[in-house]
């Protein structure tokens, strides 16, 4: 069975993704997504020629045009065998993008010195908003309690 989606998959069934909660100051990041009508960070698929980190900072570049510095440290050895220690996730979650497929996302924050947002050619957002704490929880803007708790926990971590 095959399935016309937007984003490339690696697998019918199941992905694994990268999402960023990119913080500047006292504020994080959110996009409304232009397919889901809901705010998420910026974030995707990780492609077969990247590790997750790799993925997480280019899914920023191409979705809100922003560089960014992932929270955590990697490690690479002298030893080429020994390859390098990944950034550990900050969190990692499995939901279902629809009733067919689903996604693994590892969820990285992240620290920016640029606010400018570019929008992206390919994925498009119907709105960008730096959320304040108390923005997230304000009912107006109907942010999942995933994605509130993410986003807090990011400022908890990064803010000031």
């Amino acid at each position: 069975m095959r399935y016309n989606f937007l984003m490339p998959h690696i697998h019918e069934k199941i992905d694994y993704a990268a999402d960023v909660f990119i913080v500047h100051g006292d504020k994080v990041l959110l996009r409304k997504h232009d397919k889901y009508k809901m705010w998420l960070p910026p974030g995707g698929h990780v492609e077969l020629n990247e590790d997750p980190a790799e993925a997480a900072v280019r899914e920023v570049r191409e979705e809100v045009g922003l560089s960014v510095s992932l929270a955590g440290e990697s490690k690479t050895y002298k030893d080429a065998n020994d390859g390098k220690d990944l950034i550990l996730p900050k969190f990692m979650n499995r939901h279902h993008v629809n009733p067919m497929h689903e996604h693994i996302s590892l969820v990285y924050f992240a620290k920016t010195d640029n606010t400018t947002i570019k929008q992206g050619e390919t994925e498009i957002s119907d709105e960008i908003k730096w959320f304040t704490r108390e923005e997230l929880d304000d009912p107006k803007y109907g942010i999942s309690e995933r994605i509130r708790s993410h986003a807090k926990a990011a400022l908890d971590e990064l803010a000031g």
